[in-house]
């Protein structure tokens, strides 16, 4: 049976061998600091249920200084030149879109039907975080259909995806921690006590005030935490369902994901959101550090009003 451990064991793996080819690359210029990092990266990925809990916290704390100071830096991934790439973008044209179409493809075909599939009485995947097994599944498929497409070679792709990793550094650390953020502030008590702020400061019992606490909650949360995933709990908990399902009878899974949908709202606008928002900037090389989030900015404001209005018009009865 598949399980999620199984999508973990696979970022080990590539963790692990982009810790190696960096070791490796002797004109890089911090190759110990930055293997180190992924290095470490890839052993919580793949052996994180064998470690022990204070250990893992100190590789936490290396990877976090290695951040921190610096040590994660850029070396030479062996690119193909611009007229190169030019030259095989002309031959293939738009198939080079099909990998990334495929991954939501092959992820919506796995969570509709590969769920349903048992092999001599055990579920060929795991019931418990199906959608990220799948997607996991999807990303696999999608790069050998991009070896395939592309004629390249798995080192190539490696490389150049270590660029990637490389450029964008601590940052693609920001969704997981975000997301155990928002975790640790449900365990603290973080949305009762936002519900009881709410409900004393605010005529909750009016269904319209409720939607808005929670939806203009769920981008403010998601402004200061960065991650939309992190304010979904104490949001849900604190207003989502004591407030609109328990006291007006909202349908939780459409209040959910028009919620989450509102949270990503607050994603457009905030600098906290740094592998959406700081890190294209400086792949970019743009002089204006929130170019980015200005150019979101029209986009986002009227999401939000139409979400508020969803909420209101689809999840309450």
């Amino acid at each position: 049976m598949l399980d999620i451990t199984h999508v973990y064991w696979l970022c080990g793996v590539y963790l692990a061998y982009i810790a190696v080819q960096t070791l490796r690359d002797r004109q890089h210029g911090k190759r110990w600091s930055t293997a180190a990092f992924w290095a470490l990266l890839a052993a919580a990925f793949a052996f994180g249920d064998a470690i022990a809990p204070m250990a893992m916290g100190a590789m936490v704390l290396v990877i976090a200084g290695l951040a921190g100071f610096g040590g994660v830096g850029s070396g030479n991934y062996r690119s193909a030149t611009p007229a190169q790439r030019e030259a095989k973008a002309a031959v293939l044209g738009n198939r080079l879109f099909i990998p990334a179409l495929l991954i939501p493809a092959i992820t919506l075909i796995g969570v509709l039907f590969l769920k349903n599939i048992d092999i001599g009485g055990t579920p060929l995947i795991s019931a418990r975080q199906t959608t990220v097994i799948c997607l996991g599944i999807a990303c696999l498929g999608a790069f050998l259909a991009a070896l395939k497409l592309t004629g390249e070679r798995l080192p190539a792709a490696i490389h150049a995806s270590r660029g990637i990793l490389d450029a964008i550094g601590w940052a693609v650390l920001l969704p997981l921690l975000l997301a155990m953020l928002g975790a640790m502030f449900n365990k603290a008590g973080i949305g009762d006590l936002v519900a009881d702020l709410l409900t004393r400061s605010l005529p909750l019992q009016q269904a319209w005030v409720a939607v808005l606490a929670y939806g203009l909650g769920m981008v403010l949360f998601t402004m200061v935490m960065g991650n939309a995933f992190a304010a979904f709990p104490v949001m849900t908990l604190g207003i989502g369902l004591p407030i609109l399902v328990a006291r007006h009878g909202a349908d939780p899974a459409p209040l959910a994901a028009i919620g989450m949908l509102t949270g990503y709202c607050g994603t457009l606008l905030t600098p906290m959101a740094a592998n959406f928002n700081i890190v294209p900037v400086a792949l970019l090389e743009l002089k204006d550090q929130n170019a980015v989030i200005k150019a979101q900015v029209m986009t986002a404001l009227p999401l939000i009003a139409c979400n508020l209005i969803l909420i209101y018009w689809l999840a309450l009865p």
